[in-house]
């Protein structure tokens, strides 16, 4: 089992604002760019970089969409926490 995973996020108050994210960039955008452009958290300086993490660091809902994916690999829906609608990368 995974213990430590690298991601990136961007972070919408609305759902509708994380799924243009989200069509942004399967229409081609770097994350990096659309998570400068739209995310709402500081993470957005870093193109959403949110570094290592264990488990347990992370609400409940954003931990399991991260631990459930492959290194590269990115959420297909917007994933909503208690801070609002997640788009996830794990990038390592």
């Amino acid at each position: 089992m995974v213990n430590q995973v690298k991601c990136a996020h961007i972070l919408c108050a609305k759902l509708s604002k994380a799924i243009e994210a989200l069509d942004r960039i399967n229409k081609g955008e770097s994350f990096d760019k659309v998570a400068s452009d739209l995310s709402e958290c500081p993470s957005r300086r870093r193109g959403g970089d949110l570094g290592f993490f264990t488990r347990g660091k992370m609400v409940r809902e954003f931990e399991q969409a991260a631990f459930s994916l492959q290194p590269g690999e990115m959420t297909k829906e917007p994933v909503r926490t208690q801070f609002g609608y997640h788009i996830i990368k794990r990038t390592s």
